[in-house]
């Protein structure tokens, strides 16, 4: 699996609700949904997004902004809206005992009349576990890609379909928003160039492609410069020159840190042994993988995992509803 589609395993709009409007200025929507990721598509008009560290960032047709959570902010028609009378909307799917439908946003419906009104399909996406965490730290506060006509309007049909709960609605706007997802930040990162994380940045480079598609899809081998270099069939100084110059570490520490990331997850997230997660990654023993996990995060294993479980514990009491 690439390292893409290894960290979108961890984020899914299972059970989201896809909020679909037509707003007529005056009007905010304040989003706080906890939420890691929400996605926003405009089909028509546009609007401001107000970032909780003061960023503006406009979006107009055609535009797909993902937001990065869980910080609440707003999204306004434009930003003087938000200190005026004005009509207000609150999005919070994901948060206790909500109860968020496609009428959470006004209830409008579509109205062709209505020109000079913004349309939107606003998506929020659900966190399974920490792998999505290390896609999030590649990511700017907002990002922002301008989609074609076509996919607009299929969108547009799309979330139509899913407001009249139909039978199998719920799991097409689901596909439709981890496709829309995908198809977002690939966008993005094709465009961002420098900006673009050095994985994305490998994978598009014909000599490492294949050494990083192989380390990726076996990381339990014992992996070396040499081994890596033959998968991408070069020499080994050519290899390691290409790969630090390109990634910005040498292939080693690029693994090292890779598989730290996967124990990290494998830590919290599962309970598999510190021996089985030390296979998992590439160690052949857990003393071995204990010091390079301490050496790299801090802690060691067993302490990490009781780190992470009690702050688990806390934020689940967090969640939970007090009694009135």
């Amino acid at each position: 699996m690439d390292p893409l589609s290894a960290l979108l395993s961890g984020i899914r709009a299972e059970g989201s609700v896809v909020s679909r409007a037509v707003l007529t200025v005056p009007w905010t929507i304040r989003f706080v949904d906890d939420a890691p990721l929400i996605m926003i598509s405009v089909l028509r008009g546009g609007g401001t997004l107000l970032l909780p560290d003061g960023t503006e960032r406009a979006i107009g047709a055609g535009d797909t902004a993902i937001v990065r959570g869980p910080a609440p902010f707003h999204l306004a028609d434009r930003p003087a809206t938000i200190h005026s009378a004005h009509a207000a909307y609150e999005l919070a799917c994901f948060t206790t005992n909500a109860e968020c439908t496609a009428q959470e946003l006004g209830g409008i419906h579509w109205d062709e009349d209505a020109d000079e009104a913004t349309a939107l399909i606003v998506g929020a996406y659900r966190a399974s576990g920490h792998r999505h965490e290390r896609l999030l730290r590649a990511l700017p506060p907002v990002l922002v890609v301008k989609e074609d006509a076509e996919v607009c309007a299929w969108l547009e049909t799309a979330a139509t379909d899913a407001a009249q709960h139909s039978a199998g609605s719920q799991a097409l706007m689901d596909r439709l928003l981890d496709w829309a997802l995908v198809c977002t930040l690939r966008s993005w990162f094709d465009k961002a160039g420098a900006d673009a994380p050095s994985w994305y940045r490998g994978l598009a480079d014909p000599i490492l492609a294949p050494a990083l598609q192989a380390f990726h899809d076996r990381p339990a081998e014992a992996w070396t410069v040499a081994s890596l270099a033959a998968q991408a069939g070069v020499s080994r100084a050519l290899f390691a020159k290409r790969f630090t110059r390109l990634m910005g570490r040498p292939p080693l520490s690029y693994l090292t840190e890779c598989r730290m990331d996967e124990a990290e997850v494998l830590l919290s997230d599962t309970d598999l042994g510190i021996a089985q997660i030390a296979r998992s990654v590439g160690y052949a023993d857990a003393f071995g993988f204990s010091a390079a996990f301490k050496r790299h995060k801090g802690l060691s294993p067993s302490t990490f995992r009781a780190t992470a479980t009690a702050a688990g514990s806390r934020a689940l009491n967090s969640a939970r509803p007090t009694a009135r």
